[in-house]
């Protein structure tokens, strides 16, 4: 009976010694998979958007969005951390406000963790942005005026003033003056000058020019003032002392004149002669007004009689002035 049992475990021994190796080997091989999976890195990297940007005073924030793009099975922990601006947020999406930065490279980092307290479950990103400095404010002309003098005469010494709103602050305002006509008696490189109009005639153009200096733009404006042509009284006819109805002849025309422009004002200019008789010049003026009157029905309102100085002999002189004409001189 023994020895059937010696032989029984024999054969058998071998059999469970295969088995027990076989088990064995199944849990070493579980226990080297697990390990394996716990030790996986997370995988992380992070961007910025812009990457420039360009920071300007009074401009507002400038601001930059940070994204940490990150994969883990276990929950991730951010933190965010940067020598210059302000970051605001804890997440994987943060902003970082740049304002106030003077111009460099500047970078920003997040580390994460998933809490497991291993090395191998932390990883680490950085990113940069560059920030630009502000262009330089582009200069601007100030707005520009002359206001021109109101009905300008020949002769007169004329005001032209300048104005100025607005433009590139700091800058001192120079002013340069130039004229078409006239001269300039003073006030060049301040806002006002004073224009001679001494030699011009009726219906020349004076224009005033205004350059400001101080700024690399032309900054210039104008203003014309015009001068009308003058309107002024025309000798129509002269005669001396001769008959009545040769005068008669000379009053008829002058009276045709007349009616012809009814705004018109007549005038008769008498003057004495040397050797004259007393009282013929006052005989010749009542004579002329009394035939315009009274034979070619004209207003005796749109009359003037004149007396001139003495002469060698009697003349009298016809002269037709249109409305706003200076009357005629006596010489």
């Amino acid at each position: 009976m023994l020895r059937y049992e010696r032989r029984f475990i024999l054969l058998f021994l071998p059999v469970a010694l295969v088995g027990m190796l076989t088990l064995a080997t199944s849990a070493s091989a579980q226990k080297v998979r697990v390990e394996t999976g716990t030790f996986t890195p997370p995988n992380l990297s992070v961007g910025a958007d812009p990457q420039l940007i360009t920071v300007c005073e009074g401009a507002g924030p400038a601001v930059v969005r940070l994204n940490a793009r990150a994969r883990s099975d276990y929950p991730i922990l951010y933190r965010w951390s940067t020598n210059v601006g302000r970051l605001d947020g804890d997440g994987e999406a943060v902003t970082w406000d740049l304002s106030g930065v003077a111009p460099g490279r500047y970078r920003a980092y997040v580390d994460i963790d998933t809490g497991s307290g291993d090395d191998a479950c932390q990883a680490f990103a950085s990113t940069t942005v560059l920030v630009n400095r502000c262009p330089p404010v582009p200069p601007v002309c100030p707005n520009v005026s002359i206001i021109c003098p109101e009905n300008p005469e020949l002769g007169q010494v004329l005001t032209f003033q300048s104005t100025l709103t607005g433009g590139t602050p700091g800058v001192a305002p120079i002013y340069n003056w130039t004229v078409s006509a006239g001269t300039i008696v003073g006030g060049q490189g301040t806002d006002t000058i004073r224009v001679d109009t001494s030699g011009l005639s009726g219906g020349q153009t004076l224009t005033a020019s205004l350059s400001m200096g101080g700024y690399t733009l032309d900054c210039s404006a104008t203003c014309s003032v015009s001068f009308p042509v003058p309107v002024e009284c025309r000798k129509f006819d002269e005669y001396s002392n001769i008959s009545y109805n040769d005068e008669k002849a000379r009053l008829d025309n002058f009276a045709i004149e007349l009616q012809s422009d009814p705004s018109a004002t007549a005038y008769v200019i008498v003057y004495p002669g040397t050797s004259g008789r007393p009282g013929a010049v006052q005989q010749r003026t009542t004579r002329a007004v009394d035939y315009l009157v009274n034979s070619r029905g004209l207003s005796a309102n749109r009359i003037v009689t004149l007396v001139g100085p003495v002469r060698d002999q009697l003349m009298v002189e016809l002269w037709l002035c249109p409305q706003g004409a200076r009357p005629p001189s006596i010489r």
